[in-house]
């Protein structure tokens, strides 16, 4: 069973480390942890408490694998190419895998705050699928767009959030994208050589 964080009595606080954008960068992470074949317990938990998470967590590799299998869903939602897609697949997601809208305090330890899990005490895998389609859907509703990718780079694959309004990214970090524009130099680069020589 998940456990419910203790949270601090600063709600500001609070608010900042569940806001929408905070959960959508949370699921980008959590989804490139679960990535691998086999995620470490421990590095998911790291995960966890760099976004608010609050100790003790233990995760045991059964949750692991159920989280994995949530992310590999939520995979999908990254992969859209249009706001369309995202929201389609985002639907589908609430459809067969979360509860109907709920408040909750749970207990009165924490603000007011919505979840589409089951209840408070939901296993990991559910609260990790629930929370983050609940963030990657506000964000298609507040920008019309797909709320991340997956880099460009094909080295990578890591997912990410596409935030602000200027031009849509394609790489989850600068080194992706240098790597990748070196890359392209190093090619065009090395076919004029070879137009040079014929």
């Amino acid at each position: 069973m998940r456990y419910i964080p203790r949270v601090s009595s600063h709600s500001d606080d609070w608010s900042t480390r569940h806001s929408v954008l905070t959960t959508a960068q949370r699921t980008a992470a959590l989804v490139n942890t679960l990535a691998g074949e086999s995620p470490d317990p421990t590095e998911v938990a790291d995960v966890l408490r760099a976004y608010g998470e609050t100790d003790p967590i233990d995760l045991t590799t059964r949750d692991v694998a159920g989280m994995r299998a949530a992310a590999a869903l939520l995979r999908q939602v990254f992969a859209a190419e249009h706001a369309d897609g995202a929201a389609a697949i985002l639907n589908r997601l609430l459809q067969e895998h979360t509860g109907p809208l709920r408040l909750t305090s749970h207990g009165g330890s924490a603000p007011w705050h919505p979840h589409l899990d089951g209840d408070d005490n939901a296993p990991w895998d559910e609260w990790l699928l629930a929370s983050s389609c609940m963030a990657l859907a506000v964000l298609v509703w507040d920008r019309q767009r797909p709320p991340g990718r997956i880099c460009a780079s094909p080295s990578c694959q890591n997912v990410f959030i596409a935030q602000g309004s200027g031009p849509e990214r394609r790489y989850c970090s600068r080194r992706c994208a240098t790597r990748e524009r070196v890359a392209a130099h190093r090619r065009s680069h090395a076919a004029e050589q070879q137009s040079d020589i014929k």
